[in-house]
């Protein structure tokens, strides 16, 4: 077993452990923390994978913006983020049910052909000038619109409005 090979093993029982985690804690905030070190590992994948444009992407969006934008959406809602009222975690039936699926899930993977399609490579410049170039104004004006929701919903969500 190669170095490579034994890094991605260790990646992937982080991603799964801290993916459990998140489901299983009780506190929210802790919840999204856990969600943050998932998506720092799946960057890790990524770079990994000799994928580093994806990685990058995986950094800067999901474990930055969106574990950031979280933990402010519910920093701003509840007064008592750290309070059994902001409880979650999962029950017995969603887990029960999570087990089936990952059950017929590998049952239908040994149904599949062994035939594996190689993956293309790709330029890193090419495609951040074919996503970010002609289309970047729009990118823009989508970061306008959730922004514009996530005030809304703050104004929906908040204590003591007539």
């Amino acid at each position: 077993m190669s170095l490579t090979e034994l890094a991605f093993f260790a990646l992937a029982v982080i991603a799964v452990a801290t993916g459990l985690l998140a489901l299983l804690v009780r506190e929210l905030v802790h919840t999204i923390l856990w969600i943050g070190i998932f998506f720092v590992d799946l960057s890790a994948i990524y770079f990994l994978l000799e994928a580093p444009f994806l990685g990058v992407l995986q950094l800067g969006v999901y474990a930055g913006a969106v574990t950031i934008l979280l933990l402010f959406g519910i920093m701003v809602t509840r007064k008592r983020i750290f309070s059994r009222d902001a409880a979650t975690g999962v029950g017995a039936l969603p887990i029960a049910l999570a087990v089936v699926t990952f059950v017929f899930l590998i049952g239908a993977l040994g149904q599949l052909p062994g035939s594996a399609v190689p993956a293309a490579s790709y330029s890193v410049t090419a495609l951040s000038t074919l996503l970010f170039n002609t289309e970047a104004p729009y990118l823009l004006l989508l970061g306008l619109v959730m922004l514009a929701a996530l005030a809304g919903a703050i104004y929906l969500v908040r204590e003591g409005r007539e």
